[in-house]
């Protein structure tokens, strides 16, 4: 992440593969391509390696059909975790937070 809040426009391909058998006849993206996506938008040299955070919440709350314009909001929030919203046309499709790893053996 370049600054501690901003905007990214997701771009996941309407004939992406996961489409295909998700759900066939009604095809939705699933949720952990749209989460893979997410957290690749967000890894920078600000954010570092993905693996020193951990998904504290996610919530899916509404479908994503094929060629839906996708926009990632984050903010990073003053306990140190990101905060991060997709929105698509008609609001949120997903809403999550990522916290950072604690060290093993660190306090609570």
């Amino acid at each position: 992440m370049q600054a501690d809040s901003g905007d990214i426009d997701l771009a996941v391909a309407a004939d992406h593969p996961a489409y295909a058998g998700h759900f066939p006849g009604r095809p939705v993206l699933p949720g952990v391509v749209l989460l893979a996506e997410s957290l690749a938008a967000l890894e920078s040299p600000a954010l570092g390696d993905l693996t020193a955070w951990t998904l504290a919440s996610v919530k899916f709350v509404r479908p994503v059909l094929p060629g839906t314009a996708l926009r990632l909001r984050h903010q990073r929030l003053d306990s140190g975790s990101i905060r991060f919203e997709v929105h698509g046309p008609d609001g949120p499709v997903a809403i999550g937070t990522l916290a950072p790893r604690r060290a093993p053996g660190s306090a609570p």
